[in-house]
Formats: C-alpha cells, structure tokens, sequence
C-alpha cells in the first residue's frame, strides 16, 4: 500500500440549513494523480475549500501526512499553515497579481519558505540578500519548468489565458508542496493548451515528485492522466475507482459522462 499523503474520513459541511458536502471520504497516495469529479453543483469546490482551510468542515476528519513526519489533523487550519505544510491549490478563476511580472508573481510564492522579516528587507543584510537571489534563481526555475521563461519579465495580464493558468502552478510549486491541488486547471482552455496542461500535470508529477489532487470537467485530461477517480453528486460521492472502473460505471454515465464516456 503506497503512503498516504492525505486522508480525508466523513467530511460534511453545511451552510444553514443546505448540506454541500455529505460525509465524503478520499485519500491521495504518494506519486498519485487523483481527479475528484462531478457535475456543476456537486460539492467538489466546497470539499476543496475544507481541505485547504478556506471552510471549516461541519464534521469530518481531513488528515495531511508529509513525506517527512507524522499525519496530523488539519480542520480548521488557516490557508497559509495549510500552504506552510506543504499542501499548495490553485482557484477556478484565476488569482494572479495582474500589474506584477511573471516572475514577480512566483517569487511571491517563494514568501511561506523564506525567513527574511520586514526589518531585513529594510536593513537588506547579507542573508537577506542571499535569499533574494536564490528566490529569484528558483523562481526563474519553475517558469523554465512550465515554459515560461521567456515571459518572466511581462506583466502577467498581458499572458495568454492558457499562460496565466500555468503561471499559477508555477506560483503554487514556488511553495514546495507535497500535494498540488488544481481546481478547473484546463477551465476556458483551447485543445491544444489542454494537451499541453495534460502534459505539465503528468511532468510536474513523475519529475518533481509531487502528488496531485484535481477537480476537472474536461473529461478527457481526467481520462488520460488520474490514476483514480472519485464522483460526487449533490453532495456525496456516489463511486470511485480507476478511469475504466468509472467510464463503465453506471451511476457515473447517469450522473454525469453521459456521451463522454467514449471521449
């Protein structure tokens, strides 16, 4: 059995009277690509949402368990100890600085890993300085990594909307995570920029050795790179399995693939 990296046992989360997520269990393994899947309204967001701190879960248990160290319980962390532990997500719309560079954007997800505080960038002694420039050196790294390198001096509001999403994983890998959680990656995106999405996701994962979590409706890119996949459906999950245990599920081709089942 591969380790788990994270684990997730009955997580409910209700706003008043309107239960969005109904005691929903998913785990992701180390060296996994996982797709969490469903049709519009199904609860996927609102699950990502508990487990990177943006919601505090109704019930449930949400377990991280980094490479290095014991699982832990997470409910209820803030977004940025979530990020600080090595979890990293990006959004359905895109969360760019739009009026700063390229590479100014993943520098800024540099900010969880470095120690420099306020007075250092004031003072700029010799540590601070040191990590500027190795900030810099790792920044400009990630943007070679997803073939961006050349626009590392634009603005990102002047990127291609395919270029502005690879952007924000540049940012998310900025904070060394263990597990990247992509929510709608290949969203607004033309074929060939959704082939070439397919591909970052399978790299990011066979050479940086990160474990992926992504919520996706192109069901093409899920088909081709998950190694599992769970199904929701107003709330619960309703199947989970390999991409042929779905593709012939029935309750899936019901819920949801209808005639995607052959895409």
């Amino acid at each position: 059995m591969m380790d788990k990296l994270l684990d997730v046992a009955g997580l409910t989360m209700d706003f008043g009277g309107l239960r969005a997520v109904d005691s929903v269990n998913l785990e992701v393994r180390k060296g996994e690509i996982v797709a969490l899947i469903g049709p519009n309204g199904a609860g996927k967001t609102t699950f990502f949402n508990c487990v990177t701190g943006i919601y505090k879960p109704t019930a449930g248990e949400i377990l991280a368990s980094p490479p290095e160290g014991p699982a832990f319980k997470i409910n209820g962390y803030k977004p940025n100890r979530i990020t600080g532990i090595g979890m990293a997500r990006t959004f359905q719309n895109i969360r760019l600085f739009q009026n700063m560079t390229v590479l100014e954007n993943v520098m800024i997800g540099r900010n969880c890993r470095t120690s420099s505080n306020l007075l250092g960038a004031i003072l700029r002694g010799a540590n601070t300085r040191k990590q500027e420039a190795e900030t810099v050196e790792i920044s400009y790294d990630l943007l070679e990594k997803v073939g961006l390198s050349r626009f590392a001096n634009d603005l990102a509001k002047n990127l291609p909307y395919g270029a502005q999403r690879r952007l924000e994983i540049a940012r998310a890998l900025a904070t060394e995570p263990f597990l990247l959680l992509l929510d709608e990656p290949a969203a607004g995106m033309n074929p060939q920029e959704t082939s070439a999405l397919d591909e970052l996701i399978v790299r990011i994962r066979d050479r940086e050795g990160i474990s992926i979590l992504l919520i996706e409706h192109d069901m093409k890119l899920v088909m081709n790179i998950s190694d599992r996949i769970y199904v929701m459906e107003y709330g619960k999950e309703i199947a989970q399995g390999s991409p042929q245990e779905i593709r012939r599920n029935p309750k899936v081709i019901e819920a949801y693939l209808g005639e995607d089942t052959n895409a």
